[in-house]
């Protein structure tokens, strides 16, 4: 099977968008847009995203103890491209706090769920991070769907 024809396979599986984020030691937020995203147990409450060995990106999760997803609304289209190709400074001019773990939560995201880092894992060309969710906050909203290599949404 070619990389071609695994891609577009994958691609009849929808799935949210989220923006996977951290803060480095010296306090910069890091972040990066996400559809490789699941739970894994409620007890412990466990959930799991990837991380492609070649994103610029990875290296601030790899010293951090801690990490948010941001589950996306159906109006962040913007939010999510932005976080998948700006490359530096992806953070201005966007609003966000620091969560109880640290980690950057973004305003007006329909979720966030905060995590410990307790596992990393290398698996093919990504870096797969297991983190214990210790805090959730979540509001009303659609999510932003990626379908077919392409945004969706809930009709």
């Amino acid at each position: 099977m070619t990389q071609d024809q695994f891609r577009k396979a994958c691609a009849h599986f929808a799935t949210g968008v989220a923006i996977l984020t951290t803060r480095s030691a010296e306090g910069e937020p890091h972040g990066l847009t996400i559809n490789s995203f699941t739970s894994l147990s409620l007890e412990p409450p466990l959930v799991m995203a990837a991380v492609a060995h070649s994103s610029a990106q990875l290296q601030a999760f790899e010293t951090s103890s801690s990490f948010a997803i941001n589950i996306l609304s159906e109006e962040q289209q913007d939010l999510s491209r932005r976080f998948a190709k700006v490359p530096e400074e992806r953070f201005n001019g966007i609003a966000w706090r620091v969560g109880a773990s640290g980690a950057p939560l973004i305003d007006r995201t329909i979720t966030s769920i905060e995590c410990r880092t307790v596992h990393r894992i290398d698996v093919g060309d990504h870096r797969v991070l297991i983190g214990e969710a210790v805090a959730a906050h979540a509001s009303d909203g659609r999510p932003l769907l990626f379908f077919r290599s392409s945004y969706a949404s809930i009709k």
